[in-house]
């Protein structure tokens, strides 16, 4: 067994080259990595294994969530490696850079009310698609306190245990849920100034864009569920964002058309509202364009969101379980 401080997680499904490219970055900064994989048809496993990194393999006869991944790594990790004190989650289709173990471990190390630190992540590829790019901007959070982290964060060992990990039965949004719970026991999540990781989103697809957003719609829906009613009111914002720009106005305007056709210029809201998202963020994203561009898809995937809030409220009124929301 390592006296090692900081160790790292990785996980990922066929994601080939990437994963490769993945694991090496991280063999620059750490010695202790575990790799889960979940069912690769690829040669996941045997490359992972091929540069020195532990395996774990998820048993597929339970439902896979990438939040059961993150927990069984964790697991594997402190089992084998007690005297760990951080833990670096990475999705395996990102690599990470040079730098960030040591800053990320530095800014813990001195900051002890702090549970989880992020950087920045950017996306590799941003020219290959409007998507990518769009992918690019979101990165782009506030530096500072935070609300939430995303895949890629070090997590304090000690609040890890405490909230007891990600929820394994979340399909979406298990980062934000588990740092609301973290800030719920009174810990800070930190985002610095640092490039993290470089990440391939890969989406090229307006059916792969639609697929992204789903996701983000059923998250949104399960975090109300879970945590709406708390003094947060956790994720009842974003809900009912949803339920106004995709069915409250789309119903109230058919209605009204349907007795006078005038009502039908009340579809002006939704260019009125690209417009004023593309002048508050024109600032901050540095072109109007770009800005215009996340305002548009912004709107949009308001639509894409409602099928995934009904995905989920569908799933609990049948008492079904929830299956991914792949977009890759």
């Amino acid at each position: 067994m390592s006296n090692a401080t900081c160790a790292a997680v990785v996980i990922g499904r066929n994601e080939g080259v990437r994963l490769v490219t993945c694991l090496e970055s991280l063999l620059k900064s750490l010695d202790c990595i575990v790799y889960v994989d979940s069912g690769s048809s690829d040669n996941s496993l045997l490359e992972a294994s091929g540069l020195d990194v532990d395996c774990v393999s998820l048993d597929l006869s339970i439902p896979f969530t990438a939040a059961r991944a993150r927990n069984e790594g964790s697991r594997y990790l402190l089992k084998n490696y007690p005297s760990l004190e951080y833990i670096q989650f990475v999705d395996g289709d990102c690599e990470v850079k040079p730098k960030w173990v040591k800053l990320a471990q530095d800014f813990l190390d001195n900051e002890s009310s702090f549970a989880v630190v992020c950087g920045r992540r950017r996306e590799r590829f941003p020219e290959q698609s409007i998507y990518n790019r769009l992918c690019d901007v979101e990165w782009n959070t506030p530096v500072g306190d935070a609300m939430a982290c995303g895949g890629d964060a070090m997590v304090r060992v000690d609040a890890f245990k405490q909230v007891d990990g990600y929820r394994d039965d979340l399909i979406a949004g298990e980062e934000p849920e588990m740092c609301f719970r973290l800030r719920s026991s009174g810990w800070k999540i930190g985002r610095i100034d640092v490039e993290m990781v470089l990440h391939d989103a890969n989406i090229t697809k307006v059916s792969q864009w639609w697929s992204r957003a789903k996701r983000s719609g059923y998250a949104y829906a399960e975090g109300c569920y879970l945590h709406g009613r708390s003094v947060e009111r956790y994720n009842v914002k974003q809900v009912l964002s949803v339920l106004t720009w995709a069915f409250l106005l789309p119903l109230f305007i058919t209605v009204t058309t349907a007795y006078d056709v005038r009502f039908l210029a009340l579809m002006i809201v939704y260019p009125l509202q690209v417009l004023r998202l593309s002048i508050k963020n024109k600032d901050s994203m540095n072109s109007f364009l770009t800005s215009a561009s996340y305002a548009l898809f912004n709107v949009a995937g308001k639509y894409p969101q409602a099928a995934g809030m009904f995905k989920f409220v569908m799933n609990k009124l049948q008492n079904r379980h929830a299956t991914l929301i792949e977009y890759k």
